[in-house]
């Protein structure tokens, strides 16, 4: 994938949208995804898992590929 900006990243972002860390598993990273679906899961026990799906799109979106 190319980096910032490119189409790839924009369906990783819309995917972490529906899914956190779906776009991270697009993308090949899949640490950061479990890390972020799972973090999500939890979070929403306590009705803050908002905070880490914004997260996951974000970085999604913002993934440059030769930064981990």
């Amino acid at each position: 994938m190319s980096g910032q900006g490119s189409g790839g990243n924009v369906i990783a972002a819309l995917c972490s949208f529906f899914i956190p860390g779906l776009g991270q598993l697009l993308q090949g990273r899949l640490l950061m995804a479990i890390v972020q679906f799972v973090l999500t899961g939890i979070l929403w026990v306590f009705l803050l898992g908002w905070i880490i799906h914004i997260w996951s799109i974000i970085d999604a979106a913002l993934f440059k590929p030769g930064r981990s």
